[in-house]
Formats: structure tokens, sequence, C-alpha cells
């Protein structure tokens, strides 16, 4: 045994004037039966696949003539099988979810993402952000003055977001608002632009 143990187990012990040592160390022994050396390791059979409900029946009969009439049809047959399932089985059809930024990695392939992106391109965007591109430096303070009266922004909130320039200075306006801004700020010194 080590000296550190030896320690705990004597000062766990009673003193013999009848004190108790308030920190007492106890060694407890697992209970355990050591394994017969002799006895060979259990073997459990585990499942292939696990089922949380449990097995599931076979097929019907039915179900596997189907599926052996579908194996015997050729490749363009069996592409047919799921538009006409579609329309007898009155599924909706499932088309290509467009996602921005999507479309520049070229996850969309063929005539669909064609067709996606001139979709795309229909919609009226209704909505538009404004963006400070730059100014002069003669004209900060009437940007400055400019950008306040249509944001609820601070002196010193407004000066450091010119002083950010590029900087987007208010987003989802509508187009005539837009605009107005735009004029605004180019009469003062300032270029804008809508994005």
């Amino acid at each position: 045994m080590k000296l550190a143990t030896l320690y705990r187990l004597a000062r766990g012990h009673s003193i013999p004037c009848g004190k108790s040592n308030l920190f007492q160390y106890r060694c407890f022994q697992p209970d355990f039966v050591p394994r017969d050396p002799k006895s060979k390791p259990k073997r459990y059979k585990y499942p292939a696949v696990y089922e949380p409900y449990g097995p599931r029946p076979p097929p019907s009969e039915k179900i596997v003539q189907l599926a052996e009439k579908i194996k015997s049809l050729s490749p363009e047959e069996r592409s047919q099988i799921t538009e006409a399932l579609h329309i007898k089985v009155s599924h909706p059809k499932l088309e290509r979810i467009a996602v921005e930024g999507m479309d520049d990695a070229g996850t969309q392939g063929g005539a669909r993402g064609g067709s996606a992106k001139a979709e795309d391109k229909k919609v009226e965007k209704t909505t538009f952000d404004i963006k400070l591109e730059k100014f002069d430096a003669a004209a900060k303070l009437k940007v400055i003055k400019e950008i306040r009266s249509f944001t609820d922004l601070g002196l010193k909130e407004a000066k450091e977001l010119v002083e950010k320039a590029p900087v987007v200075l208010k987003q989802q306006v509508t187009k005539d608002e837009a605009n107005s801004i735009i004029e605004k700020i180019k009469a003062v010194g300032g270029v804008a632009v809508m994005e």
C-alpha cells in the first residue's frame, strides 16, 4: 500500500480516548464475483438494423409481384413511373426550391437551373436598401445632417456611419422613398445608390 493510503486509514479510525475524527476515510470494496477463468464469454446476437417498433411484417404477395414487374421494365419506363404515380395518387409534384447563394455554386443542374434563374429575374424587387458610396470631404457635415433627417440616429452615430462609407444607410424602403433619399443626399454632395 502507498504511504498516503496508510495515513488515511490511520486517521479514519477512532482515537483511543473516545473522540472520533471528523474526517473519516472509508474504503469501499466493490461487491462483485470474479469471473470464472474457464468460462467462455457470452455472445450476443445483435440485429442488423435497429427497429424501435419491433420487426416489420414481410411484404404481401401483391407487393412482391409489383416489384418484380418494375424490375422487368426498361430504364426509360422506370423513369416514367414516378410521374404516373404522382398523377394517379394525386401527390403534389416536387420541385426544386431556389435558395440564394446556391445558384452561384452551380448546385442546380441543366435546364431546371436555367429556368429557375429566369423566373427569379422576372420577379420585380419591391424593397430596396440605400447605400452611401462616397461624399465630398467639404460636404461631410451636410451629409451627416441629411442622414439624421431620415434616420433616428444621434449626431455621434450618424458621424460614425458616414465615416465608414461605403455603408448601408437604410434598409427595406420603397422605390419612391429610396429615390427621394438619394436625390437629397446628391443635393448635399454625397453619392448614394439603391441596392
